[in-house]
């Protein structure tokens, strides 16, 4: 029997970046394997495709760009921690090898309940019901290891200063840390805000998003805004894996107009625990 998820709001949105990821890895020629997104994808009762419109590939291809990350941070301290913040319905830890590492899902307590009909905490997978915004969660994170903190599709449904907030307060609690993060830019925030907002299908209007920002912005807006001492990365993201949209995407990369107006990620670290 399906399960029916009655979402809305921001926690709406991990089952369009399910249904993204999840159909990518249904296909023969998916750049991604997750088997624990497909079941989970088959399992709930909602109209994927009518809310979000025909699957494509940016979810599985920004899974991975943060996979990647992931993977070699845990290369370097595999006892390390990972905090997936507003994780929804993310699979990440089956997808990366990981014996040692905790990883801490946090999410509101309508998405964990959601998130444990499907997965089960353990030992080694902590879920804790919190805000990403709630420090309550800093508590769950032992002092003595290195700390990755991932933010997938979140940050943008918040206010800047929130996040400015956010990202200062970990500065100041944590010693060897690196935060990772997507954005998206001034003009698809100011879309989400609009009257009529981002209709993404005729059924599906996306919550607003007040956070954007360019890509040219990005070193010396947190430079302005963070305390010394921080690196910060544009990581942007790898090409989509086929079809015209391939070589498109490809195209804008090279035109710096297009590409200060495109979504990126960001990873900020101290300087002395940075490569």
């Amino acid at each position: 029997m399906k399960q029916s998820t009655n979402l809305t709001s921001v926690p709406e949105t991990m089952l369009w970046t399910l249904h993204n990821r999840a159909v990518e890895a249904m296909r023969s020629d998916g750049i991604i394997q997750d088997e624990h997104a497909t079941r989970i994808y088959q399992s709930i009762d909602y109209h994927f495709e009518q809310s979000f419109g025909k699957a494509e590939p940016s979810h599985a291809v920004r899974s991975l760009d943060f996979d990647r990350e992931i993977s070699a941070f845990l290369e370097r301290y595999p006892e390390g921690t990972i905090v997936n913040l507003g994780e929804g319905l993310e699979t990440q830890r089956f997808r990366v090898s990981s014996n040692k590492a905790l990883w801490l899902s946090v999410d509101l307590p309508e998405s964990i309940e959601i998130r444990e009909r499907f997965i089960q905490p353990d030992e080694n997978q902590l879920h804790l019901a919190f805000s990403a915004f709630d420090r309550q969660w800093f508590d769950y994170v032992p002092k003595d290891k290195p700390l990755f903190i991932s933010a997938q599709g979140l940050f943008m449904y918040f206010k800047e200063q929130e996040v400015v907030k956010l990202i200062k307060d970990v500065a100041a609690t944590f010693d060897n840390w690196r935060l990772m993060f997507d954005t998206i830019p001034v003009w698809l925030s100011n879309k989400s805000t609009s009257v009529t907002g981002w209709e993404k299908t005729p059924h599906y209007t996306t919550p607003k998003m007040p956070w954007g920002i360019n890509r040219d912005q990005l070193t010396s807006y947190f430079k302005t805004q963070l305390p010394n001492g921080l690196h910060i990365t544009d990581v942007g993201y790898s090409n989509f894996p086929r079809g015209v949209t391939k070589w498109v995407f490809m195209a804008l990369k090279s035109l710096p107009i297009i590409k200060n107006n495109a979504p990126t990620i960001v990873k900020i670290e101290p300087v002395n625990f940075s490569k």
